[in-house]
């Protein structure tokens, strides 16, 4: 029997190939993995002792023979392909044990040349596993070093079951997919949507279930190698790849809440925190002392804030965490609850404090807004767009009104209208002095929006500003934004019936900007 092994990670590969010829196969290998091999003291032949022909081109052509393609993609059923092997001087190959060339990993290097990326295609490595795959009931292929003790433990009892050479099959064709979408990232430049379009994705854990218990469910991390950036590169600061302190394990809806508050407080500059109810933030607020922050984002809405995520955009101490373990119900008295709490790192006194919640899941990211671009299924297919990173902070905002907003207003509306980004759609924010007081989320009328942000703000209403993700269709939003002491507004601008809305805010008094530019989130 025979066995090629030509692998660039090398992990476990030594006690692999051992096994294998304890069973009886001969190894050919090429390169570093052949030194492996031999230094390890595993007995194994070149892949030019197989074929017969030298490698040429510096390597480049080493295995695309047809000693070892008719080695492999032979029917073992079909003896005229079995005579056609022997008139030839070819013998059938076994198993095939291939992973490809670190080409992710090359060109995540900083300064890396587009030779150097050229020469980290792997050539001969896809072709083996495609061949080997495709003939995966006679031929074993392996790709994943975790598969290793299971081939050689069923070889051992006699025979790898049909079952198992399958999924093998089908785990090389993924292997050597994600490859060549990698490849296609890096080559394809300013063109963000191409005629066709892969998506290679890794699995990190699976999940007890999705959004309700009869759901299955799964997290994977995309794989991304671009000339834009690197691997993964808009998932370097996202929640995929944070790292778990603390707490029983994520689930499925603590994903998609996590991943909304990060990207919430990373949109800010200032020291902030935000919290975080399914996806909406009921709670947000800007200081330079972060257990402040945290009372005033909590203040947002007390109630609401149960069950939620807390998301900061600096390091956690222990005043911040003694502020978060002694926010309590405002009528229960009850300590607050929490799902996650999510930072770009814990003080170890913090850490302490904050782990007294047995359950409470504590994160560490990386600090930063992603870029790129963002997913979303339909029926039959994807919605793919450019992420909302628009520079919020540098947008001119245009008066429109007779008042122009003071000082202290203009802050809160530039505030106001960064939050109002991270709120689903129709979105309106009442904030003053740089916290979130209420919010209108996913209502069909934007005048409903209004209504829901002014009786959550409650009294607070009054002094406050307003942000609208989008247009304002009729005045009738200003009016209620009026009657509830709204001082401010800041909304894109746009309507047919602009001039009624700036009328509406002149006749209250109201400052009133727009900023050309919409934010709805959907």
């Amino acid at each position: 029997m025979i066995a090629i092994i030509s692998v660039s990670d090398k992990s476990g590969v030594a006690e692999f190939a051992r096994g294998l010829a304890s069973l009886g196969f001969e190894a050919y290998s090429t390169g570093g993995t052949k030194q492996a091999l031999s230094e390890a003291g595993v007995p194994v032949h070149g892949i030019a002792d197989l074929t017969g022909f030298p490698e040429i081109l510096d390597g480049r052509v080493k295995t695309l023979h047809p000693a070892v393609h008719g080695g492999l993609l032979a029917l073992r059923d079909r003896p005229e392909h079995l005579q056609e092997l022997e008139r030839n001087g070819i013998q059938p190959i076994d198993l095939v044990c291939v992973n490809l060339y670190p080409f992710v990993q090359t060109v995540a290097r900083p300064g890396v040349s587009l030779d150097d990326a050229l020469e980290n295609i792997d050539i001969g490595g896809p072709a083996m596993l495609r061949a080997a795959a495709k003939n995966f009931p006679s031929v074993l292929v392996v790709v994943d070093p975790a598969d290793y003790g299971a081939v050689v433990e069923h070889l051992k009892a006699g025979e790898v079951p049909l079952e198992m050479r399958q999924q093998l099959a089908a785990k090389a064709f993924q292997h050597v997919a994600a490859y060549d979408t990698a490849i296609a990232q890096y080559l394809r430049v300013g063109e963000p949507f191409p005629p066709q379009l892969t998506i290679a994705m890794e699995r990190l854990m699976g999940l007890r279930y999705g959004e309700n218990p009869h759901q299955q469910a799964a997290l994977y991390r995309e794989q991304r190698a671009g000339a834009d950036g690197g691997p993964w590169t808009s998932l370097r600061t996202g929640i995929v790849s944070a790292r778990q302190l603390h707490g029983k394990e994520l689930s499925y809806n603590n994903i998609l809440d996590a991943d909304a508050a990060w990207a919430a407080v990373n949109d800010f500059r200032e020291p902030t925190v935000a919290i975080i109810k399914h996806t909406n933030p009921c709670g947000l607020a800007s200081r330079d002392d972060l257990p402040e922050a945290f009372q005033q984002a909590f203040l947002g809405d007390p109630v609401a804030a149960f069950g939620g995520i807390v998301a900061v955009n600096r390091p956690v101490d222990a005043a911040l965490a003694e502020a978060i373990r002694d926010a309590k119900h405002p009528t229960s008295g009850q300590r607050l609850f929490l799902e996650v709490v999510i930072a770009p790192d814990f003080a170890a006194d913090a850490l302490e404090l904050l782990a007294k919640s047995q359950n409470l899941r504590i994160l560490a990211a990386e600090p930063g807004s992603a870029s790129g671009v963002t997913y979303r299924h339909v029926s039959g297919g994807f919605l793919v767009q450019e992420r909302d990173s628009y520079p919020d902070d540098d947008i001119p905002l245009q008066t429109v009104t007779q008042r122009a907003p003071s000082e202290a207003e203009l802050a809160d509306l530039r505030f106001a209208w960064k939050v109002c980004k991270h709120v689903k759609s129709n979105a309106i924010v009442l904030a003053r002095d740089r916290a979130l007081l209420g919010i209108g989320a996913g209502q069909p009328s934007r005048v409903n929006s209004v209504f829901l942000a002014v009786r959550a703000a409650g009294g607070r209403a009054a002094g406050s500003v307003l942000a609208s993700d989008a247009l304002f269709p009729f005045a009738d939003n200003v009016g209620l934004a009026a009657e509830a002491g709204v001082s401010a507004i800041v909304q894109p601008g746009g309507s047919v019936r602009d001039d009624e809305c700036i009328r509406a805010a002149d006749e209250a008094g109201i400052a009133m900007v727009f900023t050309g530019v919409r934010h709805f989130k959907h």
